[in-house]
């Protein structure tokens, strides 16, 4: 099915973009949230049923009395509170740019709503975009030339044909304010020890200063071009060698690098505000990574937090959502935030294949309970062949455009990551949310203005007749089988 309409959605109430707090559980002096009468509207997104994203009911709080155990509850708390909310979005990489490019003028109008409007489509308020070439690039490329190691030839032209484009005017689409951080798949081929933009490989210490000035010439390239880069993050993957670019550090390497030569050079640079990721790779190593770099003092001042992906690296492997919760209670002064996720390989087949849209939401709602701040989707658009990729690595993304027939395709993933993007705001609260049951998934935020929002998850093939337990108020409700619903009260 080929989603026709993207302004059918209704307007909702949310808190202004600001930057994240401490992530500290909060405990309101006040009395316990009393929901009174008043209305919670649901929206739901089903398999094998037309629903979208679709206000499907309306129902209202009453009175609780103490649950029975053969009751399917919810219980949230809105007086217990957690991590600020930070944002959620996607990724402009050279792929989603030019495949952006190619679309009409209405086409390019209707994703840029669909992605970044809060009103007519699933208010995108974070993103990320690479520095350089990835594999998600039509080929590699530079922005130096070979052996320049006073980077006097740097320029980001190759950007300014389709990428900056499309990044400028998502920034418009947003409201004006988009949170943008920026990763590196690989230094320049001169800089590393295999003299290769691919394949893995070092970087060259005598290049550590050099490369730590690319980031600079970076950030002051983009914001001369009118966009504003909120964060870094030291290497994409760092332990991966990859057939594309990518470039290794261990851990203490990576430490060393930002306390010595990153860090350093962005304040000198009167970059001190940017924000500076670290690991930047999957959720197994997650936890020595973060030891060896938070445990100095002196590389911990530079780092805002510690970003993570979904691929775990072995057969068969579950997500370790734990070692998430481990990092977040071991540094609670520090931020979670998920980096990059996709699911990969691609089939034409496979577009609406629905455990891709469940797998974001479990995602999403097990990162969120265990401390995460902000949630990054990779490719924002691509082809009908899952690319353009200069490596053959092809995948999804929420939203494809098929450059045969001319036809935007809007995934499972595009709705469920919408069940949290549109109605959860920067600036919310995460409270305390638990269910009776496994059977659901859930997680609760509070946004600036006070608007509640629970998102409930049933990823089972049955459909659950649950209640909703929120201060001394209750209300019943009824989620599809293979269904996500959000709640906002």
């Amino acid at each position: 099915m080929i989603h026709k309409n993207l302004f059918f959605w209704l307007v909702m109430a949310g808190g202004l973009v600001i930057s994240c707090k401490q992530h500290e559980q909060v405990k309101s002096p006040e009395r316990p949230f009393d929901a009174g009468n008043k209305h919670i509207t649901v929206y739901t997104t089903a398999d094998s049923t037309d629903l979208r994203l679709t206000l499907t009911d309306t129902l209202f709080f009453k009175p609780a009395q103490q649950p029975v155990e053969t009751e399917i509850s919810v219980f949230v708390n809105p007086a217990i509170q957690f991590q600020t909310f930070l944002g959620i979005g996607g990724s402009f990489t050279d792929a989603a740019s030019e495949v952006f490019a190619r679309l009409s003028k209405e086409q390019q109008n209707e994703l840029l709503t669909a992605y970044f409007s809060r009103d007519n489509g699933i208010g995108y308020t974070l993103a990320r975009t690479t520095i350089q070439s990835s594999d998600f690039s039509s080929g590699s490329y530079s922005y130096v030339t070979e052996g320049d190691k006073e980077l006097t030839s740097f320029t980001v032209e190759h950007d300014l044909q389709f990428r900056i484009p499309f990044i400028r005017q998502a920034i418009r689409y947003a409201g004006g304010k988009l949170t943008l951080f920026a990763s590196p798949w690989s230094p320049p081929a001169f800089m590393k020890d295999n003299h290769n933009i691919l394949r893995g490989g070092k970087l060259l210490p005598e290049y550590y200063q050099p490369w730590a000035d690319f980031y600079v010439k970076f950030v002051q390239a983009y914001e001369k071009e009118g966009i504003p880069v909120w964060g870094l993050s030291v290497q994409n993957e760092p332990m991966a060698t990859q057939t594309w670019e990518s470039c290794i550090y261990t851990a203490e390497e990576e430490r060393d690098f930002l306390k010595k030569y990153l860090g350093p050079t962005l304040e000198k640079a009167g970059m001190q505000d940017k924000k500076i990721i670290v690991w930047d790779h999957n959720r197994d190593l997650l936890p020595q990574r973060a030891e060896v770099i938070l445990s100095d003092p002196e590389a911990a001042k530079y780092v805002w937090g510690v970003g993570f992906h979904w691929y775990e690296t072995w057969t068969g492997a579950q997500p370790k959502y734990d070692n998430v919760r481990v990092v977040h209670e071991a540094y609670p002064s520090k931020n979670l935030i998920f980096t990059e996720g996709c699911v990969e390989n691609f089939s034409t087949d496979r577009y609406f294949h629905w455990a891709n849209g469940e797998r974001y939401g479990e995602q999403m709602i097990h990162d969120f309970n265990n401390g995460t701040v902000g949630w990054t989707d990779w490719n924002l658009l691509l082809d009908e062949t899952g690319g353009p990729n200069h490596v053959g690595n092809f995948c999804f993304a929420p939203v494809h455009y098929d450059t045969k027939t001319g036809k935007m395709i809007y995934t499972p993933s595009f709705y469920y990551i919408g069940h949290f993007s549109k109605f959860i705001r920067p600036g919310a609260k995460r409270v305390s949310t638990a269910s009776s049951r496994s059977v659901l998934l859930s997680t609760s935020f509070m946004n600036e203005d006070g608007k509640m929002v629970t998102v409930v998850m049933n990823p089972t093939d049955s459909q659950v007749s649950y209640s909703l337990y929120v201060g001394f108020r209750k209300t019943e409700a009824v989620i599809l089988p293979h269904a996500i619903q959000t709640l906002v009260y």
